[in-house]
């Protein structure tokens, strides 16, 4: 991973530790080896699993039994609007009857707030944040009074409009956006996807770490959470692909280890469409052991798996020992 950082001006936000990392204090209590794979599962509990979360989870814990390492689960109900009450066991009960059986102890973004805090405040007492009110509507307007034109459902381009303004900490709401270095660049190599370089200042812009309604945001979050579990090696759907970037450069400024990232092709509806609960993805079939083994081959399938045997009078654990082996053999 290299990373372009410098051309720092006089920015009074850009301190020399953005070349020297911050060391925030994130302890990791899990993994004492580093040098074991650690991988995880880390779903939003805004519906059940369907077919294309399926593949996820089942690319992941494949690739970590591969590499005889661990696979945990942890459960990012940080955005607490969009949780659905009940989603999460909903999600469990899957995964154990897939065969998908994680190591140590199931955790929850909603009960970490005091990490995601402590991460922020190391960003706020080096100035590298700052505060902003803007709302959606108005960096819209901001950003079409420059002639810029905004593509639906496009990022927003963050216009700088309260970086060097200076907003009481007693504003009524406002939230906390990173402030990025001029010329920004980030590149890095996806195990799946090949070479990627981002611009952030172009692709992303200064983006928030805490909304104004207090909430802390998945890019914090999730870095923070990877850094104290000790994952090594994140396997997940290339829709993510594009928040990569972003949360590498959280981890160099937090001085926290990068893992090893491997984005899979998602699983697109008739429409192309990526499954989703917005594109009414249904729920996975596990009623049966019959019906479990289908879905399992369905996803091993779209994962480009190969000689997995489709028998469903297979055991549960001899199709995902199968499945283990033809992973090893495709990498």
């Amino acid at each position: 991973m290299i990373l372009a950082v410098p051309k720092l001006k006089n920015d009074p936000f850009l301190k020399s530790q953005l070349n020297q990392g911050l060391g925030v204090s994130i302890t990791t209590k899990t993994n004492p080896n580093p040098s074991q794979y650690r991988g995880r599962f880390a779903p939003s509990p805004t519906g059940p699993l369907h077919a294309g979360s399926l593949a996820s989870a089942l690319g992941s814990w494949l690739d970590a039994k591969a590499n005889h390492g661990q696979w945990l689960v942890r459960i990012e109900d940080i955005d607490s609007p969009r949780t659905i009450a009940g989603a999460d066991q909903i999600i469990l009960n899957q995964l154990q009857a897939c065969g998908l059986h994680w190591d140590g102890e199931v955790v929850w973004q909603s009960q970490r707030h005091a990490l995601y805090q402590n991460a922020l405040d190391c960003l706020i007492e080096n100035k590298l944040v700052y505060r902003c009110t803007c709302s959606r509507q108005t960096i819209v307007q901001n950003l079409e009074a420059q002639g810029i034109q905004i593509e639906r459902h496009g990022e927003l381009i963050y216009p700088h409009t309260c970086r060097h303004q200076a907003i009481a900490s007693d504003a009524s709401t406002f939230a906390w956006r990173l402030a990025l270095p001029e010329s920004c660049w980030i590149q890095f190599d996806d195990l799946k996807m090949g070479h990627h370089e981002s611009n952030l200042n172009q692709e992303v812009g200064d983006f928030v770490l805490q909304r104004a309604d207090g909430l802390f945001t998945y890019q914090l979050a999730v870095v923070v959470d990877d850094a104290e579990q000790g994952i090594t090696h994140i396997v997940r759907g290339e829709d993510l692909l594009s928040n990569t970037a972003r949360q590498i450069y959280l981890q160099q400024i937090l001085n926290l280890t990068k893992p090893t990232y491997q984005h899979l092709p998602v699983v697109k509806n008739t429409a192309g469409e990526k499954l989703s609960k917005q594109t009414h993805a249904k729920a996975i079939n596990t009623s049966s052991r019959e019906t479990i083994l289908r879905e399992l081959n369905q996803a091993a399938q779209h994962l480009g798996l190969r000689n997995v045997a489709t028998n469903l009078s297979n055991s549960i654990s001899d199709w995902l020992n199968q499945a283990v082996i033809a992973w090893k053999i495709m990498r």
